[in-house]
């Protein structure tokens, strides 16, 4: 398949990364030349760490420069294109403004995938483009991360959706299939969920940010990977989680819009790893955080092939 991907940052250059190394030909661009020019060295850094760990099959860095080519012109990226991936920033009037110039430049039978991730972004594009336009939203680092949520537009032509995801599939990518769109899908809003609590216990003085991972990784994570949250709760029994919402001790803290103890940091210039500390005091270069990340999520993923889960498409 030939794949343009519009937008080289922190999603669209490793998306391109995948679609590469699943056998597909991408051409890429960004309307920053300096986000274009360094995407080469940040795809190449992946599948070196990709390689190193034992998850990359025989995809080299010549292989990536045959693979995907940069482009500056949105016209040449899009020419000839069968799937056009839009990965830019999540603002709808720089999105509306691209859907408009995809009206015009995109070839007549392209697939347009938006990876937006909160964004309804049907009503931004000009009406002739709905039939062929769907999201396609991937977690990052999409090379290590499987998930793909996939929502079509209502006017969606039969058979675009299943192209889409019998490719995503034959990557070893795990599309689901939302029944229409909510900002957020379902990984993202269980995780701002979670979000909203942690913050509510730190801000109330209940626990700190080295209390509340521990919580999470020796508790909740240890089990999630396998159960789920849907199987764990047929595993608990479901007449205690009914008891459990009938009589709970508490309520769920509403959602806020700012975190004392976040806008603290951020004013400190502690805005997380890119700046060295946030909740945490990295002290390492980003870089070497990111290949350790990687190195560990690969290291997990190898153990879940090798144990199986109890969840997820289970009938």
């Amino acid at each position: 398949m030939r794949v343009a991907v519009i937008g080289a940052g922190l999603m669209g250059h490793a998306i391109a990364l995948v679609w590469a190394m699943g056998g597909h030909t991408v051409r890429l661009t960004d309307s920053s030349a300096e986000t274009l020019e360094r995407a080469q060295g940040l795809m190449e850094k992946a599948i070196a760490t990709l390689t190193e760990y034992g998850e990359n099959k025989g995809f080299d860095a010549a292989m990536l420069a045959q693979a995907v080519t940069r482009h500056t012109s949105l016209e040449e990226t899009v020419e000839g294109a069968e799937l056009i991936v839009e990965a830019i920033i999540e603002n709808p009037e720089a999105k509306r403004t691209l859907y408009t110039e995809l009206e015009k430049l995109a070839p007549a039978n392209a697939t347009i995938a938006s990876n937006t991730s909160y964004l309804d972004v049907f009503p931004l594009m000009p009406p002739a483009l709905l039939k062929r336009a769907l999201i396609a939203h991937w977690y990052t680092p999409p090379y290590l991360v499987d998930l793909v949520d996939l929502v079509p537009s209502e006017e969606l032509e039969p058979g675009r959706l299943e192209a889409v995801q019998v490719a995503l599939n034959a990557m070893g990518q795990v599309p689901v299939v939302m029944k229409r769109f909510i900002p957020g899908y379902i990984a993202n809003r269980i995780q701002a969920a979670v979000q909203n609590e942690v913050q509510w216990l730190i801000d109330n003085g209940y626990a700190d940010a080295q209390m509340v991972d521990a919580a999470v990784v020796h508790g909740i994570a240890l089990r999630m990977p396998i159960v789920g949250v849907m199987a764990k709760a047929d595993f608990t029994g479901l007449p205690l989680l009914q008891h459990t919402f009938r009589n709970k001790m508490y309520t769920p803290p509403v959602a806020f819009e700012s975190s004392p103890s976040m806008d603290a940091l951020i004013a400190e210039g502690a805005t997380g790893v890119m700046s060295g500390r946030g909740y945490y005091e990295w002290g390492e270069e980003p870089a070497k955080l990111f290949e350790e990340r990687d190195r560990k999520l690969i290291a997990l993923k190898k153990s879940l092939r090798e144990i199986g889960t109890m969840a997820g498409f289970r009938k």
